[in-house]
């Protein structure tokens, strides 16, 4: 079983500085509590390729998850797919980002969320969660990116 969330908010910045923000990848501490820790693979600039390692912590139990990017069309298109082996992963995601103008973007997140093993018997908890809070999240993104 799998499943799917997403959210938007409009962030008052070009698209280029907020498809800056979300690529760097290592600022999503700032905009999901669930991120403990996070680096990127190689060193240098993220592209199709690019590897962020992370800690996260999901009902109590803390994880590794490891996230490649699959397509990076700068300045409108983020995708990654997970790599870790986890009971609930995230086959795919993504940004889409619309100039809303000179000065404003829609973003929109989404994550196809799906079971592994016992995982089976939770991803359908984890994607409700997930849309429930799905539109928090994209204002989450907006307050981080008008901050930076």
């Amino acid at each position: 079983m799998s499943g799917q969330f997403s959210g938007s908010a409009v962030v008052n910045r070009p698209i280029e500085e907020v498809f800056d923000y979300l690529a760097a990848g290592t600022n999503d501490p700032t905009f999901s509590p669930r991120v403990l820790s996070i680096r990127k693979e190689p060193d240098g600039p993220p592209g199709v390729g690019t590897v962020f390692v992370s800690q996260v912590k999901d009902a109590g139990m803390k994880t590794d998850r490891r996230f490649e990017l699959t397509v990076f069309e700068e300045p409108t298109m983020i995708r990654w797919a997970e790599r870790s082996k986890n009971l609930v992963t995230a086959t795919e995601g993504g940004y889409d980002l619309e100039p809303l103008g000179d000065s404003q973007t829609r973003v929109t997140i989404f994550n196809t969320l799906a079971g592994h093993g016992v995982g089976k018997l939770l991803v359908g908890l984890a994607v409700r969660a997930a849309r429930k809070d799905a539109d928090a999240f994209a204002q989450r993104i907006k307050t981080a990116v008008e901050a930076s």
